[in-house]
């Protein structure tokens, strides 16, 4: 199994940066059918080969996600992905 951790600074107010990150779970949930939800300020999301959550702190976002036998193989690309979807939304 391999382990995603990242964490990402943003400046965004808590709503914003939380509706943000509901935008992209949304997506996820669309493209890949993960399955996401709230508890608290943390969004859990999953599916086969994949589990982790998206911490929202005042200033930083911290993703972790532990990746399947399958998706350990993609670690890469997929963290490359997570990174730029996250320069996008919260430069």
């Amino acid at each position: 199994m391999s382990q995603i951790d990242i964490r990402h600074p943003h400046a965004l107010p808590t709503a914003q940066a939380r509706k943000a990150v509901q935008e992209v779970a949304d997506k996820l949930d669309a493209r890949f059918g993960m399955e996401s939800r709230w508890e608290g300020d943390t969004l859990h999301f999953s599916r086969s080969g994949v589990d982790g959550h998206i911490a929202l702190m005042p200033k930083e976002l911290h993703v972790t996600a532990k990746l399947g036998f399958l998706l350990s193989a993609m670690k890469g690309p997929i963290e490359q992905e997570i990174r730029r979807v996250l320069g996008e939304r919260f430069a």
